[in-house]
């Protein structure tokens, strides 16, 4: 499975934001596909997940301000960003696996497939 984050850029405190990334090699129907983000010099942190049936779990630095979303048919996972903070700022990367497990979604390292980041830059 190939993954392609698009969508980053450069916005002001306050502005809206859409991540999306696309999956191509394999459907991913029946995978939990996830959002991390890293600040240079820093861990990769959970951002979103959302599992095959559609649950959402948020980390608690976004919730109320980020969606993840999944489009099957398309094989895309989106992750709109509202009321950006500068604490944003981060490479974000989309992430995908097929066996994870409900207590492991957090965790970056339980994810088989990772696309290439895409860079968000929040200015206060």
């Amino acid at each position: 499975v190939q993954l392609q984050a698009s969508g980053g850029g450069l916005v002001q405190a306050g502005a809206s934001l859409r991540l999306s990334c696309a999956a191509s090699g394999r459907s991913f129907r029946g995978a939990t596909l996830a959002w991390f983000r890293q600040v240079q010099g820093q861990e990769r942190e959970f951002v979103a997940t959302i599992r095959p049936g559609g649950s959402a779990i948020y980390a608690d630095s976004v919730k109320g301000r980020f969606t993840i979303s999944r489009d099957n048919a398309k094989n895309t996972i989106y992750l709109q960003m509202d009321s950006l903070k500068p604490e944003d700022t981060a490479l974000y990367y989309c992430a995908l696996d097929f066996s994870i497990i409900l207590s492991s979604v957090r965790r970056p390292e339980q994810y088989s497939y990772w696309g290439r980041g895409t860079l968000v830059t929040v200015s206060s």
